[in-house]
């Protein structure tokens, strides 16, 4: 294929690089030094940058400095902080598709700004400034919100909420919270433990507490009881749900509340919500 491509103009190699990935194209420029210019054009690479990367740009926290738009791509493929830095933002590096994080500042989370319940502080492994840890609670109540317009059209999106727990944490795996995803009038709810399956725990519980596990699994929706699964970056997540964003500009909410085991709860670190294309 190379080889038949270095027959052509030079444009007209960036006008069909342009229409494959931005991985074709980093394979193009290693088979073929000599295609390297088409294919590092800026013409390829606007094509493979989010039509609203302008946008993108003014809410970013601090400036971004580039000379090219390959050089663009890969600086937005990292985490970006914008919008005075509550919210990251990032391009997959092989799709191109938008990915966000919303950080705990940029979620609704009820009691917050109760410091007998919630404390805000600082976790060297987050990508923010600041966290949030739950210091004592009965009612759990996490609410994040994102417009379709802001992400990839024609693509399926998973929710992450991205946790930690501490070593002190108690009560957080009494009850599964219920969890879901909503846009438009349609939701899809589901169930999850904020604690990670611990066996021997589980072992434990069922033969001390059986009757009244099983009466609280009555109070919460029927789902799967998911656990959280660990981050490449130390910490760990659980997916709330999934969306499909069309071409119509619709708002979804992503969901997590534990308001039904009025147990009091503690030790849930908190650092956002992470929107991502699913494989």
């Amino acid at each position: 294929m190379a080889t038949r491509l270095n027959m052509l103009p030079e444009d007209c190699v960036s006008t069909i690089v342009s229409l494959t990935s931005a991985a074709d194209a980093c394979r193009l420029m290693l088979a073929s030094s000599s295609l390297q210019s088409a294919a590092e054009s800026d013409m390829v690479w606007s094509r493979f940058l989010s039509f609203d990367h302008s946008a993108i740009l003014s809410r970013t926290h601090s400036q971004i400095n580039f000379s090219s738009k390959k050089e663009l791509y890969f600086k937005l493929c990292d985490s970006v902080l914008i919008d005075g830095g509550i919210r990251i933002f990032s391009l997959n590096k092989i799709s191109g598709k938008k990915c966000f994080v919303l950080s705990a500042r940029a979620l609704s989370i009820s009691l917050s700004d109760e410091p007998n319940h919630w404390t805000w502080t600082t976790r060297s492994s987050s990508r923010f400034s600041e966290v949030i840890e739950l210091k004592s609670i009965s009612n759990i109540e996490i609410e994040g919100r994102i417009n379709t317009q802001d992400l990839s059209p024609n693509t399926t999106y998973g929710t992450y909420l991205i946790i930690q727990v501490s070593d002190r944490a108690f009560g957080l795996d009494s009850i599964a919270s219920e969890i879901s995803v909503s846009m438009n009038e349609c939701s899809v709810s589901n169930t999850a433990y904020l604690c990670p399956l611990d066996e021997r725990k589980k072992q434990l519980e069922s033969l001390l507490f059986l009757n009244r596990r099983r009466m609280m699994e009555k109070l919460v929706v029927e789902g799967e009881g998911r656990r959280p699964n660990k981050r490449e970056d130390g910490w760990m997540e659980i997916e709330l749900g999934e969306f499909f964003v069309g071409e119509k500009s619709e708002e979804v909410k992503m969901n997590l509340m534990e308001v039904k085991g009025h147990q009091l709860k503690g030790g849930l670190i908190i650092e956002g919500i992470e929107v991502r294309p699913k494989c």
